[in-house]
């Protein structure tokens, strides 16, 4: 507590001067006291404040960041291939003449390889195609509702279950759907009367 020097005008009695100092002096530590504790409010609500900024900016720097993904990304399996798988290849002897023709990889195709090897008599149908029917109906799964053959294509009609092989070309047909296309030599189906022929898988 400092010293506090009180000076009256003359005339005061000493014990008005002790009790005026007393006063004085209370007072004067209330305000001090005061003041302490209103610098001490102060000074923290400035720390906060503070904080607050400081967290505020920290916040604002992560959030322009490019966002942090942990982990890393999944490998592809050791047996997966972007390569597209190759067709499957099938030999036909039509009367002596061999010819070969590629497959679709489709579930109608799967299950006619399935029938092989294959040996069926040829009708001609239009003069446009060759066809004979199956031993069962192949499975159509996820067919397209139809197709428009061209010349060389070898197809099914589901609705009847024949084998269609096209020497020439023809229109969009519902039910029909394409197995593959003989590679050349499609002439040789071009010829009046049945035909016998043998179908085969190719061994690669």
């Amino acid at each position: 507590m400092p010293d506090v020097i009180v000076k009256l005008w003359p005339g005061k009695s000493e014990e008005q001067k002790t009790r005026l100092a007393e006063g004085i002096v209370k007072d004067t530590a209330l305000f001090l006291k005061g003041a302490s504790i209103k610098r001490m409010i102060e000074g923290k609500r400035q720390v906060l404040l503070a904080l607050a900024l400081v967290t505020f900016l920290s916040c604002a720097a992560c959030g322009a960041g490019e966002p942090v993904v942990s982990g890393t990304a999944p490998e592809r399996p050791s047996g997966m291939s972007n390569k597209r798988r190759e067709g499957m290849k099938i030999r036909l002897d039509v009367e002596g003449t061999q010819l070969t023709a590629t497959l679709d990889d489709n579930a109608t195709t799967r299950d006619f390889v399935s029938l092989l090897p294959l040996t069926l008599t040829l009708k001609d149908y239009g003069e446009t195609e060759k066809i004979s029917y199956l031993s069962r109906k192949l499975s159509a799964e996820g067919a397209p509702s139809g197709s428009d053959p061209s010349v060389g294509d070898i197809t099914y009609y589901a609705p009847w279950g024949n084998l269609a092989l096209f020497y020439k070309d023809f229109g969009y047909s519902d039910g029909l759907i394409r197995l593959g296309k003989i590679d050349s030599g499609v002439e040789a189906l071009n010829r009046p009367g049945p035909l016998r022929v043998t179908m085969e898988l190719v061994e690669k």
